[in-house]
């Protein structure tokens, strides 16, 4: 369970580079989500050959329908988010996309059957009330509603996405994301053509391709392995909440990366998140 935690908290970190470096990609959102399930399915598909490892035909057809579907919405989930990014300010984006624990917490006892309890339901308001000081929504004088709803989009394909995953059973984590993100490459792969395009060679730069290489691996291929597979060790409300680290490490690095200037009241609800994560923790044997 320990290990199951630790594989969550690291695709969080992960996952919280990713504005980061969405920001440096001069491609359309829609391609961006394109290459990432492209490429993390290649790269998983070649991990899997080089192991010696087989895809189980018997249980990826049990579990077809579910698979398909949370991967069509990680792919629209990627470009709800990516697009936000384009109407509002990342912050903004940022605290209305998390939304999504939330939207986990308060639907697992119904999807789930899982007993909300008053721990996991007093975390869940601090941490969203830490996520709101942190963004410092409000305080740039309103923000871009369309963004505002895309992000909230976003923030219900990854929760459902979450709870979907609860019901896949018997499937390696590396064989389930590999299908997974097939899925999201097949349901981008028509929008992209009729929207955007595909880039040509010549619109690439040697360092946007490489910034894509690493969003498909890294961000893509690595992080969803390593989150899909805690999801069985560790119960929907509390993956809800500890996936609460990657905006406050998207905050962080914009801090001392990106020299943004954090306000005291951010750094008080960056603290806020982390504890309430923390919390919501200790104690629970049942998890």
């Amino acid at each position: 369970m320990k290990n199951d935690r630790l594989k969550l908290v690291t695709a969080m970190v992960i996952f919280g580079t990713i504005g980061l470096l969405r920001r440096s990609i001069p491609c359309a959102s829609a391609v961006v989500a394109l290459v990432r399930g492209v490429v993390g399915t290649a790269f998983l598909l070649f991990w899997r050959t080089f192991r010696g490892r087989r895809f189980h035909w018997a249980v990826l057809k049990n579990n077809a329908l579910l698979l398909f579907l949370s991967g069509a919405l990680i792919g629209i989930n990627w470009v709800c988010l990516f697009e936000a990014y384009n109407y509002t300010a990342v912050s903004v984006a940022t605290v209305c996309y998390y939304m999504a624990p939330i939207f986990v917490i308060l639907a697992s006892p119904l999807v789930l059957r899982v007993k909300l309890t008053l721990r996991k339901g007093i975390c869940a308001a601090v941490a969203f009330g830490g996520m709101v000081l942190s963004s410092g929504i409000g305080s740039d004088g309103g923000a871009a509603w369309r963004g505002i709803g895309l992000a909230l989009a976003a923030a219900a394909m990854y929760a459902s996405v979450i709870l979907l995953n609860k019901r896949i059973e018997g499937m390696e984590a590396e064989e389930r994301t590999a299908v997974q993100l097939f899925a999201a490459a097949l349901v981008l792969l028509p929008y992209v053509l009729l929207k955007t395009g595909l880039p040509t060679a010549a619109e690439l730069s040697g360092q946007a391709i490489l910034l894509l290489l690493v969003a498909g691996i890294l961000h893509t291929g690595v992080a969803y392995t390593l989150y899909f597979g805690s999801l069985g060790g560790v119960s929907a409300q509390s993956a809800a909440l500890l996936s609460y680290m990657d905006p406050v490490v998207a905050l962080l690095l914009s801090a001392l990366v990106l020299q943004e200037k954090l306000s005291l009241l951010a750094w008080v609800g960056a603290g806020l998140v982390i504890a309430a994560a923390v919390a919501s923790e200790l104690g629970e044997s049942a998890d």
